[in-house]
């Protein structure tokens, strides 16, 4: 008999996942629900769970299949799908993605992509003591909760994502942000996506932002443009609508990049090491 369970969190969306051990293949009906329960509550956290390379790319499978990430300077040798995340340096070079310690970036993975990403699946093998937390914003919510003029407003409207811009915001906070290379930088021109996007498997509506990564909105002159980004990001990340992680070493969080976005919180890295491994299905 299956022990699986769920526990919503307590907030608008989110729960915890027990009753399943994810270094064995899941029955048929657990990866159903898996995958019926990610659709529901977009943020799953799955705890003390021991994962290999090779169980991580697995269950990310569930959800289709995992993307190769651009810079591959981060990719673990063998496993192309699986990006290090962290502020762990060696010889004064960060071994993974690494934002800098106090960078606060809201976004969803890889929106500078054409096709947008589903599922990402992080996780955790050190945990900081201090900081370091993810936290999630339901944008699907928070775009209900809109004020009638406004959702009018952003129904109709698109934005430019860059990867670039992105990269450039970030190195004029963060001498340490490891730049993108020409070949790099080649790989990922700009696109346009709508401020507000229709979930292909749910039908719910919901918000597509991006703090650093949004170069502008089209059509609307820059002014107003920030202005009108601006109110959107203070709407979306109201408490009411943010569940915040707290690491502990063998957690793994899967969330819905079609429905919600998120952001890493500051971490002193001469201090608190964190080590995480994500995988991102398209």
């Amino acid at each position: 008999m299956s022990r699986y369970k769920i526990d919503p969190l307590k907030s608008s969306f989110g729960a915890h996942v027990s009753g399943i051990d994810l270094s064995q293949p899941l029955k048929a009906s657990e990866a159903t629900r898996l995958v019926e329960d990610l659709m529901t509550f977009r943020v799953l956290v799955v705890r003390r769970q021991e994962l290999s390379h090779d169980d991580h790319v697995r269950v990310s499978r569930l959800f289709g299949e995992p993307e190769i990430h651009v810079q591959d300077q981060y990719t673990v040798a063998g496993y192309p799908q699986i990006v290090t995340i962290s502020n762990i340096h060696r010889d004064g070079v960060p071994i993974g993605l690494y934002d800098g310690d106090n960078e606060v970036e809201w976004h969803t993975d890889l929106s500078w992509k054409p096709q947008m990403s589903a599922v990402s699946l992080l996780y955790s093998v050190i945990a900081p003591e201090v900081g370091g937390e993810t936290r999630f914003a339901d944008t699907t919510a928070a775009y209900d909760d809109l004020p009638d003029e406004l959702r009018t407003l952003v129904d109709g409207l698109e934005a430019v994502h860059s990867m670039v811009h992105l990269f450039e915001r970030q190195a004029a906070d963060n001498p340490a942000k490891v730049p993108l290379t020409d070949d790099q930088r080649a790989q990922v021109p700009d696109v346009v996506h709508p401020l507000v996007r229709l979930h292909p498997l749910t039908g719910r509506r919901s918000l597509l932002l991006g703090d650093m990564i949004i170069r502008g909105v089209v059509g609307v002159d820059e002014t107003r443009s920030q202005q009108l980004l601006d109110q959107l990001h203070a709407h979306a990340t109201a408490d009411r609508y943010v569940y915040s992680h707290r690491w502990a070493v063998g957690d793994l969080v899967i969330w819905d990049n079609r429905a919600t976005m998120h952001t890493a919180s500051p971490c002193d890295h001469t201090r608190h090491q964190r080590l995480l491994y994500r995988t991102t299905v398209m």
